[in-house]
């Protein structure tokens, strides 16, 4: 059995508009705001470390 991975609480602000379209992308995914949002920041940091690793590991 696969355990879930430890999730940490947090606080943050953000701009109406962004907070609107990501309620629509969570709903049309059938997901809540949070897990949609994790996804979402899990794949732009996977896409920086590519990128990361195409640059040698330099700065992204």
């Amino acid at each position: 059995m696969e355990t879930k991975p430890l999730k940490t609480r947090v606080s943050l602000s953000l701009d109406e508009d962004v907070v609107k379209r990501l309620r629509i992308i969570a709903e049309e995914d059938d997901r809540a705001l949070s897990s949609c949002i994790n996804l979402i920041l899990r794949d732009y940091l996977r896409n920086c470390e590519t990128k990361c690793s195409n640059a040698q590991r330099g700065r992204c």
